[in-house]
């Protein structure tokens, strides 16, 4: 039982550098030209800031107690617990913006801290092994495919769409599968396939984190961080008795119950995405940024190359 709290602990520090770092990371994402967006040369611009640099390794740092949360306890209940950075993003939108948190906000954070609890206490048994090739294919390889699709169509049309956001959360629900791989490799101590899937989770985390900073320049933060949280924290939940050996038959109500409570996080995490104190962080002083620049805000075109 203490292991399954202890995952779930880190989890939670987890989710607040990921957040952190991709609220830092938004800040200067929007400071660059959108001719960059769906480019690598977005990433080569913003790897020569500071601040992004930091943000990116405070995000980078998450993930280490990520997979010591996949270690400890099950998928099923580690990605809906990467919700609760959510709630630091509104206490620091509140603190620092001045957004009122309303009764909308109050919901969402009790729908997040009950879903999470309630996935807790519903889990089914952890596990250190997963499946086999012929079911791990189709999912990774239909997430894969959709975490790309934004860089094989034409490029205006896939950054003005939702693809975009689309394309984030399933290149981050992808690496929260395949940090699942690794840590069943790291428990048997199987360094060749633990290295052969960090390689490839960088990689997917690569166009996870292009998609996510070209739909910030491009898309409110209200319609960007919702589906990005939602899609990484329900896909691989909903996948997880197929790829993570986590039988649900066992669980309360066979299974139901957990479907209720993860529909509670997503559905709070939904909400606080869409909050100004939240979103609002996300894209506040980029505006401010800009102003003091004579940059255009977020709504037009920046003007840094």
């Amino acid at each position: 039982m203490y292991d399954l709290e202890l995952g779930v602990a880190c989890a939670c520090v987890a989710s607040i550098l990921f957040d952190l770092g991709v609220a830092l990371q938004a800040l200067e994402a929007r400071d660059v030209s959108h001719r960059h967006s769906l480019r690598p040369s977005l990433l080569g611009r913003l790897i020569a800031r500071p601040r992004w640099v930091f943000a990116t390794l405070l995000a980078i740092a998450g993930w280490p107690f990520h997979l010591v949360a996949l270690l400890l306890a099950p998928l099923t209940v580690v990605q809906p617990a990467l919700a609760s950075g959510l709630l630091l993003l509104l206490i620091l939108g509140d603190r620092m913006l001045g957004e009122r948190v309303g009764p909308l906000e109050v919901g969402a954070v009790l729908a997040i801290i009950l879903g999470v609890t309630g996935m807790a206490w519903a889990a089914p048994e952890h596990t250190t092994h997963h499946a086999g090739a012929a079911s791990l294919a189709p999912a990774l390889g239909g997430l894969g495919l959709l975490a790309v699709a934004p860089y094989l169509a034409r490029r205006e049309a896939a950054a003005a769409s939702v693809l975009l956001p689309l394309s984030a959360g399933c290149a981050y629900a992808w690496t929260g599968i395949s940090s699942k791989l690794i840590a069943d490799y790291l428990s048997v101590s199987a360094w060749t396939p633990v290295l052969v899937w960090a390689a490839a989770t960088a990689g997917m985390a690569f166009f996870g984190l292009l998609s996510e900073m070209s739909a910030l320049q491009r898309r409110p933060a209200t319609r960007v961080v919702p589906v990005v949280f939602v899609v990484q924290i329900a896909v691989p939940v909903l996948l997880a008795p197929v790829i993570s050996g986590e039988s649900w038959a066992s669980t309360p109500l066979g299974g139901l119950a957990l479907l209720g409570f993860l529909a509670m996080v997503a559905s709070g995490a939904a909400a606080l995405g869409r909050s100004p104190a939240v979103s609002g962080l996300v894209a506040a002083g980029v505006d401010q940024l800009g102003e003091r620049n004579g940059v255009q805000p977020a709504g037009g075109e920046p003007v840094s190359e």
